[in-house]
């Protein structure tokens, strides 16, 4: 068995002493819990669509290998690497985002992927911590109100083009994080509450011109016109009770066409109950609290803000399709973190989970500009 003495300057070795492993091994517990979630809610969608029970097994485990090495690489890099990963990462998928408007994939009416057939990608996903940890970078580099521009002048392009996809969730989760990391600057809060101010003028804009916006939040406000997804999906969590029916003996999973992936927590309260659903909800709080906690001890300016806003997005993520699935708040194709069949959106999270084990190793500082 390889061991690492505190002694050893292998790079490895100083990855591994420098790390967060209780926020590292959360991350992994995550990973193989959603693992076990796929195998047992997949098979009935992977028939329906592609005549092969095993599809989306096979695709979300074949997906794991590039993920692990897409976690590990970016967790081995200095803050200043990290930075240097999100200019990169902004500048190619930023250009695919325009990109969606031209040759996206178009699915119920929203334009949000690039590829064919199944080989796709949603480049917002990759934005979302390239986003976060360049914000970071520039409030750290102008104190006070001097980088608010500079900031509004790639988070606003950014949530106007989502708006226009339409994906209103992914924009409502980058305008969060940006709120988030407003707080955390110390702006005024006259700043933030004006930020926030105009996002909920955008999302009403949403509503007034966005049909299927409007659908979706009108179906929300109106408890007689359930959506199909959402009546099955809260039949799922209430057949489950508190133990639920047991593992694999589900059934709305046979009729629910995303209960692999945006509705895999009313899967899960079917099959292993809302006591099993209690305990992802504390493993997650778990690994959000961590991570703050992380936040909290350090000292460097850009890694408290790059930092926080990496959790936040995963905190965010995590709450709006815990609340989609138990029908409190309008329908959004968002994944559960770790958790869901994501594919490349489960390269993403691995890329952002990176950056954040990074930038909480003991001893991190950004000690220069790229």
């Amino acid at each position: 068995m390889t061991t690492f003495a505190r002694t050893d300057r292998t790079v490895i070795s100083t990855w591994w002493w420098t790390i967060d492993r209780v926020l590292f091994a959360g991350i992994v517990v995550l990973t193989v819990i959603g693992v076990i979630l796929v195998i047992a809610a997949s098979p009935p969608v992977g028939v329906r669509k592609y005549h092969d029970a095993m599809h989306f097994v096979v695709r979300h485990i074949a997906f794991l290998a590039p993920s692990a090495a897409f976690l590990f690489v970016s967790s081995l890099l200095k803050p200043v690497g990290v930075l240097r990963l999100a200019k990169g990462l902004f500048v190619v998928f930023g250009l695919l985002l325009i990109l969606t408007f031209f040759a996206g994939i178009e699915v119920n009416g929203a334009r949000r992927w690039i590829g064919s057939g199944t080989l796709r990608m949603q480049p917002s996903e990759f934005l979302k911590p390239a986003l976060a940890v360049l914000v970071a970078w520039l409030l750290a580099r102008r104190p006070g109100l001097a980088g608010l521009p500079w900031c509004g002048l790639l988070v606003i392009p950014v949530v106007g083009l989502l708006v226009l996809q339409p994906d209103v969730g992914m924009a409502a989760v980058i305008s969060g994080v940006f709120a988030a990391q407003l707080f955390v600057a110390g702006i005024a809060w006259f700043w933030v509450f004006g930020f926030l101010g105009l996002a909920i003028l955008g999302g009403w804009g949403a509503y007034a011109f966005l049909p299927h916006f409007t659908e979706r939040v009108n179906g929300f406000l109106d408890p007689t016109t359930l959506g199909y997804q959402i009546d099955k999906a809260l039949r799922a969590v209430a057949g489950g009770g508190l133990f639920g029916r047991g593992p694999g003996e589900g059934v709305t999973k046979f009729q629910l066409p995303d209960a692999h992936a945006d509705f895999i927590f009313a899967a899960t309260a079917e099959e292993y109950g809302i006591i099993a659903c209690l305990l992802l909800v504390a493993l997650f709080a778990f690994v959000i609290g961590r991570g703050l906690w992380r936040v909290y001890e350090t000292r460097d300016r850009f890694i408290q803000l790059a930092a926080s806003g990496l959790v936040v997005q995963l905190a965010l993520q995590s709450l709006i399709n815990m609340a989609v699935n138990l029908n409190l708040m309008p329908t959004k194709g968002m994944t559960l973190p770790f958790i869901s069949y994501g594919g490349s959106s489960f390269l993403a999270l691995a890329i952002g989970a990176g950056m954040l084990l990074a930038l909480t190793r003991r001893g991190a500082r950004l000690e220069e500009g790229p």
